[in-house]
């Protein structure tokens, strides 16, 4: 026979699993409906990469006195992006990349600009 005493409370685990859903959480969750969509993922980081951030390096060099780090960065992002498109890796890793490389570029262009 369950009394209060030995009887688990379901609903406190409901409650908390609910609440405890932060913007980490989120991205996983969104990652993983993208999964079906990984080739056409895997595309649009490389053209966008392509014609929006490698020339970055060139700008900011040029114009805005950069170090040659920029450029070392830029490569090293977008091959990291082609090595995880086309090793295999999860959807998980290659969105997370692909933001990454999106916010340390706009970072990048921020710091140089501004």
């Amino acid at each position: 026979m369950a009394t209060t005493i030995n009887a688990t409370a379901v609903w406190a685990d409901e409650t908390s699993n609910h609440i405890k859903q932060n913007l980490w959480t989120k991205w996983l969750n969104y990652t993983d409906t993208q999964a079906k969509y990984r080739t056409l993922w895997f595309m649009f980081s490389l053209v966008l990469q392509g014609v929006c951030f490698l020339p970055v390096p060139a700008a900011l060099m040029y114009y805005y006195n950069a170090p040659l780090v920029v450029l070392g960065i830029t490569m090293t992002l977008f091959f990291a992006n082609v090595i995880a498109g086309m090793g295999g890796s999860g959807i998980r890793i290659m969105l997370t990349l692909f933001a990454a490389s999106v916010l340390i570029h706009l970072v990048m262009t921020a710091i140089y600009i501004l």
